[in-house]
């Protein structure tokens, strides 16, 4: 499952992270995300999504959601 496909409001738990690309695994772990870290998506807009992690909220697109995987807590 990924984060497309979260219900809003509800925590995740992130169990990998889908790419070959070290600088997309880089940047997410600067924002906290990484197998094992709590997520939740706050909400959907027009472009991504705006999801909260540890302490923080950002606004993400589709492809970066389709490779953060979760699973329900």
């Amino acid at each position: 499952m990924t984060l497309l496909e979260a219900a809003l409001g509800k925590p995740y738990t992130v169990t990998h992270i889908d790419t070959d690309d070290e600088e997309l695994i880089d940047f997410l772990f600067t924002l906290g995300c990484y197998e094992g870290q709590s997520v939740v998506v706050v909400s959907h807009i027009s472009r991504g999504y705006v999801v909260a992690i540890r302490d923080g909220r950002y606004n993400i697109d589709a492809n970066l959601a389709q490779a953060i995987c979760i699973a329900e807590n």
